[in-house]
């Protein structure tokens, strides 16, 4: 039976991981994968995230199942951490995921099951594995305009043309903040423009929002989700604790449906649960407890604030210290676009062979499309960097 399946194509950020472990040189500078890492490469556990753990261990006392929706108190403490109040308790269903993954994937089961003649719009570029999930489910998927490769920045008037082809009901997929791969993200403004089209072309907003706190902090990164939400009668919310809590491996997401009053809440409720349990059955807990328990703690959840703000000062300092450098070798501000997008990523422009030569003469790794991962960066491998990417000709 399997000798007739048919070959997958491989991930390109693993293949890339790959090679960068069989790379012998001790100077190679990892920029690929999308984890964050301090100044010596690791990915730290949180300091809240270690006390909870600590609590939880000493007050835990069963390993039975949670719910199929996961537990109240996590997806309560996310709802405010998310959607503060924007909206309206009696709109809000939700359940808990194995990671952002999981959200997204069920959040787009369950519009297939709504409308599977649907189009989801996403935006190009996006995170590959939106379009991998789609392509798996047999979606019909168009993409909109959203990097300008000339600026690094926002295509606003390619992204809001190509939108203004969205018919009654179509789908509309947007990173909520820290776009990924390009670090470009809408301004305030054109958050609004965008919502008021999607209002007046009848869409549905589905919000990917894997990196909240990680931009301009938690609540301006958190903005245009909630007024999105407060706007429209619907929408979808798939957020990932994977980042601003440090916790990976541990697969913790949740996804938000956005109903138009208590019925429609209650029967999303329903459809979603229904979905856990032919996917997985009960979602994965010890994450969730630790970021429930972080949240419903005081000095905790302030003690992670301040630890997640230094992240996030830390990783715009190795942006605007990159820019700098590139200045300064150029003797231009071409790449001063690397101090004003946000998040982890940037896609710096350069092309495929350009990465290539990087990889093969400076052991730089990032992906091919040119996305690199600012958290990989430190004091002693920015003027690296910065010489490598004058040496390719970027």
């Amino acid at each position: 039976m399997f000798a007739t399946l048919a070959e997958q194509p491989a991930d390109k950020i693993l293949q890339l991981m790959g090679q960068y472990r069989a790379d012998p040189r001790a100077d190679k500078i990892d920029l690929g994968v999308g984890v964050y890492k301090n100044a010596e490469g690791v990915t730290p556990i949180m300091r809240a995230v270690k006390a909870a753990e600590k609590r939880w261990w000493e007050t835990e006392t069963t390993k039975s199942y949670t719910g199929l929706a996961g537990e109240p108190d996590y997806r309560d403490a996310m709802a405010g951490l998310v959607l503060g109040d924007a909206v309206a308790a009696d709109r809000i269903a939700s359940v808990a995921t194995p990671g952002g993954t999981g959200a997204v994937r069920q959040a787009l089961e369950m519009v297939k099951m709504a409308a599977p003649d649907v189009t989801v719009w996403v935006s190009d570029p996006t995170w590959p594995n939106h379009l991998s999930i789609l392509r798996h489910l047999g979606l019909k998927t168009r993409m909109y305009r959203y990097f300008d490769a000339g600026t690094r920045g926002l295509d606003t008037a390619g992204m809001m043309e190509d939108l203004a082809g969205m018919q009654p009901g179509d789908v509309v997929l947007v990173h909520g903040c820290c776009h990924n791969p390009t670090g470009a993200n809408p301004t305030a403004a054109e958050w609004d423009a965008l919502a008021a089209l999607i209002e007046a072309k009848g869409a549905l907003p589905m919000i990917d929002l894997a990196y909240q706190g990680f931009g301009d902090g938690l609540e301006a990164d958190a903005g245009p989700t909630r007024m999105i939400c407060a706007r429209l009668p619907e929408a979808l919310i798939a957020a990932s604790c994977s980042k601003n809590f440090g916790i990976y491996r541990e697969r913790t997401g949740i996804l938000f449906s956005i109903a138009d009053g208590a019925k429609a809440r209650d029967l999303a409720q329903g459809t979603m649960a229904h979905l856990n349990r032919q996917n997985f059955s009960f979602p994965p807990d010890h994450g969730a407890r630790l970021v429930s328990v972080i949240l419903g703690d005081p000095a905790l959840r302030a003690d992670w604030e301040a630890e997640l703000e230094d992240v996030r000062t830390g990783m715009i300092a190795l942006r605007e210290a990159l820019a700098a450098e590139l200045r300064q070798l150029t003797n231009s501000d071409r790449f001063d676009f690397l101090a004003r997008h946000r998040g982890m990523f940037s896609r710096i422009g350069a092309t495929p062979e350009q990465v290539a030569k990087m990889r093969e003469d400076h052991a730089i790794y990032m992906v091919g499309d040119s996305r690199m991962n600012i958290a990989g960066l430190n004091a002693r491998t920015i003027p690296v960097l910065a010489r490598a990417i004058v040496a390719a000709g970027v």
